[in-house]
């Protein structure tokens, strides 16, 4: 790994859904210029919808007077994908990566994000595993992780995963998770029948993160 592109990783903790899309936009642009190495933005957000490009308001099935009442903000974002919940308790990954000029492939890093999901969940003795024509991480038919990303001018990535470790999966049913009828949701936790904290997983998927994209943890 001496010749690995370096890879900062950061972990910030519980940090507002708004706060989080500008620090991403600032990183982008010092990123873009070459004034700082690759990011690995590791965190958790207070309860958040977000609607990203391909999203349709049909799949929020809990009027505003509910998401009020939970404490739930609505956000219209610039990644793709449908609709997705975040909350604590669920570890969220913004990879802030110049994918020039090797990786300049869309549905491969798809595909590697998903495969740092399945590295690090089989680290916990979970076998996670993608399905055809779907986004995501699942285990034995019930979702696990969202992803949802965008890539910038220059190939520079955000937005990224969310992967439920500990958070309270009834929140998902004020939602289509991902604009998929009848999709059920599961967690770290409720696989393996013992509470495990989002600060359990972040060593974790920090080094399969390095491992799939050929990075050096700085």
């Amino acid at each position: 790994m001496n010749d690995a592109i370096a890879l900062e990783v950061q972990d910030l903790g519980l940090v507002p859904y708004a706060e989080a899309l500008a620090l991403q936009s600032d990183l982008v642009g010092r990123r873009r210029a070459g004034d700082i190495p690759d990011q690995l933005l590791l965190l958790q957000h207070p309860h958040v919808i977000t609607l990203g490009t391909a999203s349709s308001r049909a799949h929020i099935v809990a009027d505003q007077s509910r998401l009020q009442e939970l404490g739930i903000d609505l956000v219209d974002v610039g990644r793709g994908g449908d609709v997705t919940y975040h909350g604590p308790g669920q570890l969220v990954g913004y990879p802030i990566l110049d994918l020039e000029p090797d990786r300049k492939d869309v549905h491969r890093y798809l595909r590697d994000l998903e495969s740092v999901l399945v590295r690090t969940l089989g680290e916990m003795g979970i076998q996670g595993e993608p399905v055809p024509d779907l986004t995501g991480v699942w285990v034995d038919g019930r979702k696990i992780a969202a992803i949802g990303v965008r890539i910038s001018s220059g190939w520079i990535t955000s937005h990224g995963f969310a992967l439920n470790v500990s958070n309270d999966l009834s929140f998902f049913e004020t939602i289509v998770p991902c604009g998929i009828q009848d999709v059920s949701v599961t967690s770290v936790s409720q696989e393996l029948g013992r509470p495990v904290g989002v600060p359990d997983i972040l060593g974790i998927v920090s080094r399969a993160f390095s491992e799939v994209f050929g990075r050096s943890i700085s």
